[in-house]
């Protein structure tokens, strides 16, 4: 990919020798490159561990912090494997768990060092992924009185990151197959969205959730997610069809890319639509602050998101802005979630049973004329 600018005006004696040079380790201070990226991985995971001393303690603003950096890591680890696919680097670790069938880490791997190093990169992120979900995890068992709907919830995610690096390894077992890439990244996704579940059930109370917004809204938030995760889906056929797929033998699904985008494209617009319908309901409705506020967020992200999307395509599908479109995926994927959580609220079951009791009768203790009597 970025070898044939040079490959036109170099001999072949000239190409064995870059060859030769490319395998060779990035060193950065005496240290190969992949040193460093252990050492910062340890201190990430060190510091993680230093922080969450602070939670055994936890509090509703520390937890939900935690809540939060479980949706930026899991969101983030999809956008670095996205550039791991750009940069032809998704076999720069031929093995799994190993790098390579010697070591753990990349040594003569037969790829570029740079391939390498940005594969076994994306590798080491994982641990920090799964530390913030473990010491998350950690924090909510800690609650008092414990929950037990957000101690479900956090268990999923490191649970969830284990089973990611699972999919990871079939996917190096596979040649970086485009359905085990496309798995990756959308159970990425399904983290993504229980972790955004996490972050705003941190702040209600233990109990039902209860539709909040008019039913309409209720409806389309409901509608957005499940476009939206369609939307996903056809994300990851275009990519499978096209010409990122992480290495030059990587196998391609034999499929037409316009058709396929134009699908892709179909999905974009009625999550547009979806958007705008959200916003105008929120705001007629007289919906709550979070719902008007997600809505108009959803609208703007995904407005973003298509003019990226048809700039991208238009440019022949540039690296860079690959990369970003994956970025505005998982964006547009956080705000259909937040909105689809600020159309309800859980209500404590207590308060609930006196809200129907209290319907049940007027005011002066008599049933409600409108209300059938028991038994009819």
């Amino acid at each position: 990919m970025f070898g044939s600018p040079v490959a036109a005006t170099t001999t072949p004696s000239t190409m064995t020798s870059l060859a030769a040079d490319e395998l060779e380790d990035i060193v950065l201070l005496g240290v190969p490159l992949w040193g460093w990226q252990v050492a910062l991985a340890i201190v990430g995971v060190l510091a993680l561990v230093f922080l969450a001393r602070s939670i055994w303690n936890p509090t509703q603003r520390s937890l939900r912090a935690w809540a939060l950096g479980n949706v930026v890591v899991n969101a983030g680890i999809a956008v670095t494997g996205a550039t791991v696919r750009v940069t032809s680097s998704g076999l720069g670790c031929s093995e799994w768990p190993r790098c390579t069938p010697d070591s753990f880490v990349p040594i003569d791997t037969g790829h570029a060092a740079f391939n390498a190093a940005i594969e076994f990169g994306n590798r080491t992120l994982t641990f920090l992924v799964l530390a913030v979900g473990v010491i998350t995890l950690i924090a909510v068992l800690r609650s008092t009185p414990r929950r037990r709907d957000l101690t479900r919830l956090a268990t999923i995610i490191p649970l969830g990151v284990l089973g990611q690096a699972v999919v990871g390894g079939i996917t190096v077992w596979t040649d970086l197959h485009p359905a085990s890439v496309a798995t990756h990244f959308l159970l990425s996704m399904v983290m993504v969205f229980i972790a955004v579940a996490l972050y705003v059930r941190c702040e209600e109370p233990e109990g039902t959730p209860r539709v909040v917004v008019g039913p309409m809204l209720h409806a389309v938030s409901i509608a957005l997610v499940v476009v939206g995760f369609l939307l996903l889906i056809a994300g990851t056929v275009t990519t499978g069809t096209g010409p990122h797929g992480g290495d030059a033998a990587a196998p391609r699904w034999d499929m037409d890319l316009p058709s396929v985008t134009r699908v892709h494209s179909v999905l974009a617009w009625l999550t547009l639509l979806g958007s705008a319908a959200a916003v105008l309901l929120a705001y007629r409705g007289g919906a709550g602050r979070p719902a008007r506020l997600s809505g108009v967020a959803l609208l703007v992200v995904v407005l973003l998101q298509g003019v990226l999307g048809y700039t991208q395509y238009a440019l022949e599908l540039p690296e860079s802005l690959v990369v970003l479109h994956v970025l505005g995926s998982a964006l547009t994927w956080v705000a259909i979630a937040r909105l689809y959580f600020a159309t309800t609220r859980l209500t404590p079951n207590e308060e609930r049973v006196s809200t129907e009791a209290a319907a049940e009768t007027d005011h002066d203790g008599e049933r409600n004329s409108a209300e059938p009597a028991p038994g009819r």
